[in-house]
This record gives C-alpha cells, sequence and structure tokens, in this order.
C-alpha cells in the first residue's frame, strides 16, 4: 500500500461515499479495499464490532491489526479535519456547528434507515444476488417515508445553495450521500415539489469530490441495472 489511508468497506455504502468525499476534499489520497458486507471476515469485526463500514487506516499510526484504525463515518470524518483542517468541513461559529452535526445525524440516521433499508436493500441487494427485487417496499418508502424527510430538507435549505451557512459542510455531503443513494435506483427527488433539494442533488454530483465514488458505484450497478425504476406508481 502506497497511500497513507485505507479505506475498508464499499464504495456502495453512503457512509463510505462520505468520507470518501471528505477525503477528496481534503486532498488526500487513498486507497480502497473491499469488505463483504454480507459475510464480514474476522479481521474485519475485530476492527468494527458493530459492524460498520467504512473503517479507516491511518498507516502512520499503524499498519495491522485495530492499530491506526477507526470506524463510524462521523469518527472518521472528525478525525480528518482534525489530521487535515483545511479546507474546514465544521463551520466556525457554535450554532451552525451544532446545525451542521444535526444535518449529519439526520442524514446518517433518518435518510439512511428509510432509504437504505427501505430502498436501497430492496433492489440492490436483491439484485445482486440474483434475486427479484422488492419493488412493493419500495414503492412504499418512495411514496410515503421519503417525502416527510424531503420536506424538512427543503424547509431546511430554505432555496439556498448549502445547508449551513455560505459554504460546504459535513451537513452537506452526508445529505447529498443519502441523496444520491436513492438517486442511483428511483431518480432525485421530483423538482416539482423539492424544486430546492433538486438543485441542490444536482450540484452535488456534479462536486469534483464525489465523482471517484460515483463513477464506481456506477459501474457496479449497471451490472445488474439497466436502468432507474419507477417508483412513482
Amino acid at each position: 500500500m502506497s497511500a497513507q489511508f485505507i479505506l475498508y468497506g464499499s464504495p456502495l455504502s453512503p457512509f463510505q461515499r462520505k468520507v470518501e468525499a471528505v477525503l477528496a476534499l481534503k486532498g488526500l489520497d487513498f486507497e480502497s479495499e473491499a469488505v463483504a458486507v454480507m459475510a464480514m471476515p474476522d479481521w474485519f469485526k475485530e476492527i468494527s464490532p458493530l459492524g460498520r463500514i467504512p473503517a479507516l487506516r491511518d498507516t502512520v499510526v499503524g499498519t495491522e491489526g485495530t492499530a491506526g484504525t477507526l470506524t463510524d463515518s462521523s469518527a472518521i470524518c472528525g478525525y480528518l479535519e482534525k489530521k487535515q483542517p483545511e479546507p474546514a468541513i465544521y463551520p466556525d461559529d457554535p450554532f451552525d456547528y451544532g446545525r451542521a452535526l444535526w444535518l449529519e445525524e439526520y442524514a446518517d440516521t433518518g435518510m439512511a434507515m428509510a432509504g437504505g433499508l427501505g430502498l436501497f436493500r430492496p433492489i440492490a441487494f436483491k439484485l445482486f444476488q440474483g434475486k427479484e427485487p422488492d419493488l412493493e417496499t419500495a414503492r412504499s418508502t418512495w411514496n410515503e417515508k421519503l417525502p416527510p424527510l424531503y420536506d424538512y430538507l427543503e424547509k431546511q435549505l430554505d432555496g439556498g445553495q448549502y445547508f449551513v451557512g455560505n459554504a460546504l459542510s459535513i451537513a452537506d455531503i452526508s445529505i447529498a450521500c443519502q441523496l444520491m443513494q436513492t438517486d442511483m435506483l428511483a431518480g432525485p427527488p421530483n423538482p416539482a415539489k423539492w424544486p430546492a433539494l433538486f438543485a441542490f442533488l444536482k450540484a452535488m454530483k456534479a462536486h469534483a469530490a464525489f465523482k471517484r465514488n460515483l463513477t464506481v458505484c456506477g459501474k457496479m450497478l449497471a451490472k445488474v441495472l439497466p436502468e432507474k425504476f419507477d417508483l412513482s406508481a
């Protein structure tokens, strides 16, 4: 391994996407090592006892076993901010800092539970296993569980470019990563209902920080998903 940082996990994880984006923003090179999500090896369970991906190794700190490793995307991003402060992804203002952390949690918990467990897994996981996707669960998620989440985000964005302040922050990165997760399979939020959120996702998809991850994910999904599903009906 020639890079200082090694990222263990799967590019299809929105949490790995989040860490990859922070690494890219800070100009930190990294190498990826795939971990089987459904059958995690013992060495990874030792690093990540809660079974969370991704895990990050800083080879300057340690190269074997648990030495130099961190798990949980929020912990990793906080570490990277201390390791490479510029450009900052956490606001300086105390209240804005708190808001950014809240919106990160909103994305990592509320959006991930709905979009990940309710849409991505019923479709993508099934397809990769050679099974028929569970479109009934996915439609229920798309039409019932995601709209209230999008309503809240539309109000928080309030027509602006960023969720907190006038610069890209961990709030934007976290929310974008979850929106990208459902967009890959079913498309973006309806621009007629959530115009600001739609514009936000479009801008984030074009941002260089997400290019590496979205390119890899696109190639992986293309093997099993010829086109996006229409879940509106």
